[in-house]
């Protein structure tokens, strides 16, 4: 692609839903909301592959949680057209003809209905982020607005402190199966999206309450902590 190629490049246009989302977000959750009070929508996704550019979702699942409690009757799986499979990710979430298939412009209208303004959570999030704005860039929307917090990260930063070094970490400590051990969460349903997503949930929890004993009491607090 030439400069002139770049620059006169025809732009994607918004999506109707789109511009519904952004118009949405523009007013913001107070940052002194307490813990309890807080909305989350607790997300993961299979793929083909671990190649955000490459790979594509092939089923993706949901669950929401204000404060401590669970919301299963707002839990939400969906499976996704995917483009391409292989043999290595088929040995993992082993789908391969989902009963029912939705279209990605209907999954992308949905996700964003779906999330609101929760604060979308996930284990690893940065690359299931990645895979959905993958799709929601077609519609016109290149990024999330939503607070972003990684289970992950947050269990890093609430066990080892705010300055500890990663490289320091031993292999798959903490990794999901590893944390869910740790924190006494029976590992149901793995490498399903909908079942990681609730694992994920549950281990929101146990580290929301272990943020309240080190002090974080609201929203501004627990995104410092991330």
């Amino acid at each position: 692609m030439g400069f002139l190629d770049f620059i006169f490049r025809k732009k994607t246009s918004k999506s109707d839903f789109v511009v519904q989302y952004e118009q949405f977000l523009i007013k913001k959750q107070s940052e002194f909301t307490p813990l309890d009070q807080l909305n989350f929508t607790i997300l993961d996704t299979e793929t083909t592959g671990l190649d955000i550019k490459k790979d594509y979702i092939v089923s993706f699942g949901a669950v929401k949680m204000k404060g401590y409690r669970l919301n299963l009757e707002q839990s939400w799986e969906v499976y996704l057209d995917a483009p391409l499979q292989n043999e290595a990710s088929l040995k993992i979430h082993e789908i391969l003809y989902p009963i029912e298939i939705s279209p990605i412009k209907d999954f992308a209208a949905d996700f964003l209905k779906y999330i609101g303004r929760d604060i979308i959570v996930g284990h690893h999030i940065g690359f299931d982020l990645g895979m959905l704005e993958k799709i929601l860039k077609s519609f016109g929307l290149k990024q999330v607005l939503n607070p972003i917090l990684d289970t992950q990260a947050l269990a890093i930063r609430l066990e080892q402190g705010p300055h500890f070094d990663r490289r320091l970490m031993r292999k798959g400590e903490y990794a999901l199966d590893t944390l869910c051990e740790r924190y006494g969460i029976p590992l149901d349903d793995r490498h399903t999206a909908a079942g990681d997503a609730f694992l994920t949930a549950q281990l929101l929890m146990k580290l929301l309450k272990l943020a309240e004993k080190k002090g974080i009491k609201n929203l501004k607090d627990l995104m410092q902590v991330y």
